[in-house]
């Protein structure tokens, strides 16, 4: 069986949006070169996409 890794033993990096780190997971093993964006919201808001919303606060900016 493999030896796990802990949590605080995994690669980082920041989002290129919103700038929070985030932390390898497995479906992202074979692309983990490729990824930027932290969740979907950071992925949609990339270029002015998902206007009005407010990742600090969790919801809709209103």
């Amino acid at each position: 069986m493999p030896k796990m890794r802990k949590k605080c033993d995994l690669p980082a990096k920041d989002c290129v949006v919103c700038g929070r780190p985030f932390v390898w997971r497995k479906k992202w093993e074979k692309v983990w070169d490729e990824v930027k964006y932290c969740s979907d919201a950071c992925r949609a808001r990339r270029g002015g996409g998902a206007k009005g919303v407010d990742l600090r606060s969790g919801g809709l900016g209103r």
